[in-house]
């Protein structure tokens, strides 16, 4: 059997994207067609130019700070951006994961990298600088549009804002905007199954439980905050490469080391903001800056508006003249990292604006480790290629689904087997075959131990 997974046509993704299952159980399909449909359409991209100027290759910093800031009341921007190099085994998840961003932070600012096999050597920009919401600063605040939460700490000229990538409401479930607050807060939640979930499961010959208890199955994590908002909470998850993905039914997801961080720092009774503003204009040390993410379908013209008119205005103030070319260009090219735009005062500090290059890590955190071959174990084949990358790519994406199903590639000659396991007995085996079929539709050829009888 020969699974062609990747089609080149355009109307192809968009149809499989209107088909995809949207429940926390079962979005495998949702993540691998997704992350697929942003490269195809960043591959197509054309970029005008680069708005970012890399580093020279030279002195390599170990560490950058990921998620936890200082910032004065008169600033807007946090962070700064770097640059890795890649190594064989790397995939855009991992990355993002290792550094606290989203997958879809990573893919905008690195259009036409391959998600799944990215070229060994080749740098990637890790956009781990962000301009602020417009909102309070007070409680958390959600940003729909750049799927990033913001927690504030202080009332003072200088405020402790952490900051982690998260996944959103589909198009179909979206999140609710507005304010709210942190109703209750619960270690290992059981999840109960609403009924419209339970339907579709049902539908799909996939039926669910009444509840799920905690454990790996569990598509709330291991740590929950429930919303004022009735049936919406701020949760981890079981399925890490969705963060960064419109892919969840209106909740709020975090990988499972930011939602702790985060359930462990958060009071009940936390005011938390849902804001959704994909152009967002602010300012640090003299300089001004504009981010850009794709709007999602409701919120682009009027947010590109009010962006327009900030812009106006800090023009008008401050006698400069803005460069709005470059705002053209970082609104059609929506990388998702600030952008200098226009310099109104001799700043202190502007080294924080540079590109830093940074050492590989020896050890990706939270990427999937592959068991060893075992002669006495199960297996699931779940494809043959002709073409090893195509293999490699799969295999990837088989152990990010969530739970990970372990997936690796055994060449020969000219045909290259994409083999899931191993599994202890039969009835795991037989598991993985069905949540493949469930959630890449790959029809999977059991395969027994070496040693059966």
């Amino acid at each position: 059997m020969v699974f062609n997974f990747y089609s080149s046509n355009k109307t192809a993704f968009m149809t499989l994207c209107r088909l995809i299952d949207r429940s926390p159980l079962s979005n495998g399909l949702h993540l691998s067609i997704v992350l697929t449909f942003i490269l195809f359409l960043h591959g197509c991209a054309a970029v005008n130019e680069v708005l970012v100027k890399l580093p020279l290759p030279g002195h390599l910093e170990e560490n950058i700070e990921t998620n936890d800031f200082f910032v004065f009341k008169e600033d807007d921007v946090i962070g700064r951006l770097a640059v890795i190099r890649l190594e064989r085994g790397d995939t855009l998840p991992d990355i993002a994961r290792h550094f606290s961003l989203g997958i879809n932070a990573v893919t905008a600012a690195n259009p036409g990298m391959d998600i799944w096999v990215p070229e060994a050597g080749e740098r990637i920009l890790l956009p781990l600088s962000f301009i602020l919401p417009d909102a309070l600063r007070k409680g958390i605040v959600i940003n729909l549009a750049a799927m990033r939460l913001f927690h504030f700490k202080g009332d003072g000229q200088l405020l402790a804002v952490s900051t982690y990538p998260v996944g959103v409401g589909t198009e179909e479930r979206p999140t609710p905007m507005g304010q709210m607050h942190v109703r209750r807060k619960k270690l290992k939640p059981t999840w109960y199954v609403p009924a419209s979930i339970a339907e579709d499961h049902r539908k799909r010959g996939d039926p669910l439980p009444a509840k799920v208890p905690p454990g790996p199955l569990n598509p709330l994590g291991e740590h929950a905050l429930y919303l004022s908002e009735s049936g919406y909470l701020v949760h981890g998850t079981n399925k890490p490469a969705s963060i960064g993905l419109r892919a969840t039914n209106g909740c709020i997801r975090l990988y499972p080391e930011d939602i702790k961080r985060l359930f462990e720092n958060t009071p009940v009774n936390t005011p938390v903001n849902i804001v959704n503003q994909p152009y967002l204009v602010g300012q640090r040390n003299g300089m001004v800056y504009m981010e850009v993410h794709t709007p999602f379908e409701e919120s682009g013209a009027a947010e590109l508006e009010k962006a327009y008119a900030k812009l106006r205005n800090i023009e008008k103030k401050s006698g400069g003249a803005l460069d709005w070319k470059k705002i053209e260009e970082a609104v059609a090219e929506a990388r998702g990292f600030p952008v200098p735009i226009l310099e109104i005062s001799d700043g202190s500090g502007n080294d924080l604006a540079k590109t830093i290059e940074l050492k590989h890590p020896e050890k990706l955190n939270g990427k999937p480790e592959i068991p060893d071959l075992d002669s006495e174990g199960w297996y699931v084949l779940a494809a043959v290629y002709g073409d090893k990358v195509d293999a490699l790519r799969l295999a990837a994406i088989i152990n990010h689904q969530g739970p990970q199903i372990p997936a690796r590639v055994l060449s020969k000659s000219d045909r290259h087997r994409v083999l899931a396991g191993p599994f202890d007995n039969m009835s795991e085996a037989e598991d993985a075959e069905k949540r493949l079929k469930i959630d890449l539709e790959l029809d999977g050829i059991l395969v027994e131990p070496v040693n059966a009888n």
